[in-house]
């Protein structure tokens, strides 16, 4: 039998070590109404905005377990609410990552929503509205979800538009909050305060960011994200050469083709 945990990659936290967050906006006054409301929240925006960081900061100052779900093209809805298995000469229940979180009150992210098969989608449809229930079919109950219970989605409508996109009829079960990058003063402080590295470097690096965000004739898919901007950083403060950090942090993950890996790197080694 495949190991689910391994393959849907969850992670349980608890209790959360304490993450830093830059708050650049009202994220944080949003998020703490939308829990006290019970209305479930998607959070919009590129890859390596905060997204993630965000969760996990406010879950850890709510004092409250987080259960994150990486979803992928595999992940069906038994993922999450659960299976039998066999232990022994018995066949058992195991309550899914979902259940659990229904259960015991914990706030559940989906990271990448769009990305999961749609019956994970119907799924949570019941968790979205006022019924704030979970069916389990294999059972034939269903449960009530806890007072504390929260359900939190992202997905890239950038990287998704054409590809794999959110329903509208879904968007609207939920109140959505948008990210982006940093502004420039903000995205310095970040990796300042992610890595100790010092601010010339940190606001080079801010600005190599900034320049290739927008050559928009590239045709990246994906452009430089504030977490390979600390990625560059860190290899820099632990004494790795700022050029080959900038090529191997952030270059390199942004594409295969060479030509552009080669202005790329031309780019960062002309800026830093």
């Amino acid at each position: 039998m495949k190991n689910n945990a391994n393959q849907n990659k969850l992670v349980f936290q608890w209790p959360p070590l304490i993450p830093y967050y830059f708050s650049v906006g009202k994220e944080e006054e949003i998020f703490s109404h939308a829990y006290s409301n019970k209305i479930p929240l998607l959070l919009k925006g590129p890859t390596g905005t905060g997204k993630s960081r965000f969760i996990e900061y406010m879950a850890h100052k709510l004092e409250k377990k987080l259960i994150t779900i990486a979803c992928h093209e595999e992940t069906s809805s038994t993922d999450l609410i659960g299976r039998y298995i066999i232990k022994g000469a018995e066949t058992i229940w195991v309550d899914g990552p979902m259940t659990t979180a229904v259960k015991e009150g914990a706030i559940i992210y989906l990271d990448e929503i769009a990305e999961a098969r749609p019956d994970v989608i119907v799924a949570i449809h019941s968790l979205t509205d006022h019924r704030r229930e979970l069916f389990i079919d294999k059972l034939g109950i269903t449960v009530k979800a806890h007072e504390d219970f929260m359900l939190v989605a992202s997905f890239n409508p950038g990287y998704q538009r054409g590809f794999k996109e959110l329903k509208p009829s879904t968007k609207q079960r939920f109140s959505a909050l948008s990210f982006n990058y940093p502004e420039a003063k903000q995205e310095i402080e970040i990796l300042i305060n992610e890595t100790e590295i010092d601010t010339d470097n940190a606001k080079k690096l801010v600005d190599i960011g900034s320049k290739i965000r927008n050559l928009t004739g590239l045709g990246l898919t994906e452009t430089v994200s504030t977490r390979l901007l600390v990625n560059a950083a860190t290899l820099i403060k632990s004494g790795l050469p700022k050029r080959l950090s900038t090529h191997i942090a952030i270059v390199e993950p942004l594409t295969d083709d060479l030509q552009t890996v080669q202005s790329l790197k031309d780019l960062c080694d002309l800026m830093i």
